[in-house]
């Protein structure tokens, strides 16, 4: 069992890899919330609505009442780690892990969790505002009992962000074959706007506005703006040394210009990773490891 522990610990604490941070604080949150529930349901037969699921509802749920909101500020952020079902958590974190790997292989590993809660953050925006000023909602007071969970905006920021970054990159899916990723997300997403009309129009309009984060994320990016990179940049502690000789360490040289990584995003957004040569994929490469 510790081996078990040791090997859990490291693959999200110690590997270095987003991804799995990501996907294991989903499952804890989710095994924390519902295993209380089933031992709650065997014990009382409290039945569906549990004493579990009521505290979760209200401490962890994103609500669109903004008379609630203020005292649950922070339910913008959790609520992007919390999942309604078992199906919901397994389907959103197979899609992050195939999609993260790709994000992750073609951009590094140190924009995923920013791009992840900016996701959330966007979806959570769009899913209070749409409750709270669009009439097919205001007109039945839709916000005042409404909540939503889930990272599928989170996981769509990531999903559009990569299919705008490599619109032509293809994937295999099951019983389909081989799709380019650009006709997966617009499919997606007309799914999603189609959904708004069914019985979790909150849920969809928060993958919308997720989905709207990725886009306009990689956009800025291959204009140069990293808005994650800048947010990084602002917390990391700066160093008291100071580097006197030019022949320490690594040469300047040995990362690429900003100028010239935005051309390369560019070339991958106009015709695919495929069409890069042997020394764009280099300077790719290294652009990636640069901290």
């Amino acid at each position: 069992m510790s081996t078990l522990w040791q090997n859990i610990h490291y693959k999200m604490l110690r590997s270095g890899n987003r991804l799995n941070l990501l996907i294991g604080i989903n499952i804890i949150v989710f095994l924390a919330v519902n295993i209380p529930a089933v031992f709650e349901y065997l014990f009382t037969g409290s039945g569906h609505i549990s004493l579990v699921g009521i505290l979760a509802q209200k401490y962890i749920d994103l609500t669109a009442n903004l008379h609630e909101l203020p005292y649950r500020f922070w339910t913008p952020v959790t609520y992007m780690f919390m999942h309604a079902d078992i199906f919901h958590i397994f389907f959103n974190m197979l899609w992050l892990y195939w999609m993260g790997q790709i994000f992750e292989e073609y951009l590094g590993n140190k924009r995923t969790i920013g791009l992840y809660i900016l996701g959330g953050l966007s979806g959570a925006f769009f899913y209070v505002a749409a409750f709270n000023l669009l009439p097919a909602f205001t007109s039945i007071n839709a916000a005042e009992g409404s909540t939503i969970v889930g990272a599928s905006a989170s996981v769509m920021a990531i999903m559009v962000a990569t299919a705008t970054l490599l619109p032509n990159f293809t994937i295999s899916l099951i019983f389909i074959g081989p799709v380019k990723l650009k006709w997966l997300i617009i499919v997606t997403l007309i799914i999603d706007f189609l959904l708004i009309v069914r019985s979790n129009p909150g849920g969809e309009i928060a993958h919308l506005g997720g989905a709207l984060m990725g886009f306009v994320y990689i956009k800025q990016l291959q204009k140069g703006h990293d808005w994650i990179g800048g947010i990084t940049k602002l917390f990391k502690p700066k160093s008291k040394l100071k580097v006197v000789s030019n022949n320490m360490g690594k040469n300047a040289s040995d990362y690429p210009r900003q100028e010239e990584v935005d051309r390369i995003l560019d070339k991958i957004s106009q015709s695919g990773y495929n069409s890069l040569s042997k020394q764009e994929r280099e300077i790719l490469s290294r652009a990636s490891k640069q901290e």
